[in-house]
């Protein structure tokens, strides 16, 4: 492999919700961490579980099952909250467990779809292929839009 092609493989890190199973670049994700409850923020939509404290920051936290339309869960000692770097903000999202670090080459990964098992397509980085599976490669920054952002932001200042 030359050092080109090595620069072009992304480190990903995978997790499951339902039978699912998605990725983040590894460059998004600023911490793993146990799932324990976050503090309610009132007001603001179901699929938002409130906020929770970490490395001297409020840190809001939404259910990423219910975001993408799956039933919601009670907490299992498997359930993590993976804190992703969205710019300059950071965000906790409930995933289901957290499985691996993986490399994938450009040649693994597919362009997203138009239309994915009821996922906004504009969520997706694309489709890594490994091992005759398929795992969705969210592009973390559209998983919420800017106002959604912004309003998440507002709240954990607003209760921090």
């Amino acid at each position: 492999m030359t050092s080109g092609a090595q620069q072009l493989v992304q480190q990903l890190v995978t997790f499951r919700l339902g039978d699912d199973q998605f990725a983040v670049d590894i460059l998004q994700v600023e911490r793993v961490l146990r799932f324990s409850a976050p503090a309610a923020v009132p007001n603001l939509p179901a699929w938002i579980d409130g906020v929770i404290e970490h490395g001297g920051r409020v840190v809001p936290v939404i259910d990423l099952r219910t975001r993408f339309g799956l039933p919601r869960l009670e907490p299992r000692p498997e359930h993590r909250i993976l804190v992703l770097a969205i710019g300059e903000e950071w965000l906790g999202v409930t995933v289901d467990s957290v499985h691996e670090v993986m490399s994938a080459s450009p040649e693994e990964i597919a362009p997203p779809p138009s239309f994915f098992r009821g996922l906004n397509a504009a969520y997706l980085k694309g489709l890594v292929r490994r091992d005759g599976l398929l795992i969705i490669f969210l592009d973390v920054a559209r998983v919420l839009t800017s106002s959604e952002l912004l309003e998440l932001t507002s709240a954990a200042a607003t209760n921090g």
